[in-house]
């Protein structure tokens, strides 16, 4: 598809657009100190097949395309877990990158928008790659920062320009910088005090892995449930997500606390893996691999991620749900210190959780990033 401003939009189906697809952000951030290239070998899985998210959902990604010259990229999908949830009404976009040019910016939109609509959308949210599982939110605030692992970066003229195209904040984000040596408060310890007798603190059992996965799925999606846009992990999403972690964390990095012997709250860390692959700029082969499992087997990130937390619903809002969700947070802070970790980020925290943000400030941590995902109406028109 042409544009009247000299833009072409084209589809990234085979395998060697679906490396351009890959590979342009790099154009994009070339003089951005702060931007660390993901893995490519990680995004080529995350885009094939092999994804597990694509058992219920449909996507198209596509390039813009100016002078032959790749100047933007986005994607559009329909997530039908999400419609069954929210309404056959639904839709998102996500993975955007792009030249500070408008003109791109509207080629790609419309042309994900049109999509959409096609496919019975009259509203788009995003970005999500692909879904508030994964990655999701734009980058509005904390652009000095270097993106910590499984999370994005973007440049700052991306909201503004997605403002002018008609898109409105739907939920902020929230990402916090935690001192792993932190002081526990009073008031944290007189909490749990209240209720150690019948609480038990453990690590991740590899003997047992998948029956693990299957207690850690089940308190997420609980935990989870009322939140905006919760969509549950699947049985496949999250066994792909436990062999990942099964590889890259020790089984102190994952803590699950029990009252009664029941499972009620669990806390999952990674190493983060940007510290120590910066310099690879994204590619594995052909020793990348090698340098990069030495490093994390040498506990060389000194800097990590809380992607996953949990508290079952039963115990939110409640004395006892803030002392097991500090449980969870005090007992792998001493695992991550142990093993040389300073710093850790915990992302994300929805804006309005006011119970764990209150937990963030306790600790003396603070909000230095905030990701925003973005809303529109979509004219029923049928699309194109």
């Amino acid at each position: 598809m042409s544009t009247g401003s000299g833009i072409s939009i084209i589809k990234a189906n085979s395998f060697f657009k679906i490396n351009d697809f890959i590979n342009f952000p790099a154009d994009i951030y070339k003089d951005d100190a702060a931007w660390i290239a993901p893995l490519k070998l990680e995004r080529r899985l995350h885009f094939s097949r092999l994804n597990p998210f694509f058992q219920h959902a449909s996507w198209q990604a596509w390039l813009a395309l100016r002078d032959g010259r790749v100047v933007g990229r986005i994607c559009a999908q329909v997530d039908e877990l999400h419609r069954q949830r929210y309404g056959d009404n639904t839709g998102h976009f996500g993975l955007l990158e792009l030249v500070e040019d408008e003109a791109v910016l509207a080629a790609l939109c419309e042309t994900a928008e049109s999509w959409l609509k096609q496919r019975g959308a009259t509203q788009i949210t995003g970005p999500m790659g692909f879904s508030t599982n994964q990655e999701c939110g734009l980058l509005v605030e904390g652009f000095e920062h270097s993106p910590v692992v499984m999370m994005p970066h973007a440049m700052p003229w991306y909201a503004p320009m997605l403002e002018a195209r008609g898109y409105q904040a739907a939920k902020d984000l929230l990402a916090y910088w935690v001192n792993v040596d932190f002081e526990t408060p009073r008031i944290m310890t007189r909490l749990v005090k209240r209720y150690a007798s019948n609480v038990r603190i453990r690590k991740l059992d590899r003997g047992r892995f998948a029956e693990e996965m299957s207690v850690l799925r089940d308190i997420f999606n609980d935990a989870w449930s009322e939140n905006w846009g919760f969509v549950p992990f699947t049985e496949a999403e999250f066994k792909e997500l436990g062999s990942s972690l099964r590889l890259l964390v020790p089984d102190e990095y994952i803590q699950i606390v029990e009252i009664d012997e029941r499972p009620v709250a669990f806390i999952a860390a990674l190493p983060n893996i940007n510290e120590v692959a910066k310099d690879l700029e994204g590619s594995l082969f052909p020793l990348g691999w090698l340098k990069l499992l030495r490093r994390l087997k040498n506990n060389e990130a000194k800097t990590g991620r809380v992607p996953l937390m949990g508290v079952r619903k039963q115990y939110q809002n409640r004395p006892i749900g803030m002392a097991l969700a500090f449980l969870s947070i005090d007992a792998v802070r001493k695992e991550l210190w142990a093993r040389g970790v300073k710093e850790v980020e915990m992302s994300w925290i929805l804006e309005d959780n006011s119970g764990m943000r209150s937990i963030l400030d306790s600790i003396g941590s603070s909000m230095y990033k905030r990701y925003r995902l973005f809303r529109k109406d979509l004219a029923v028109d049928g699309g194109e």
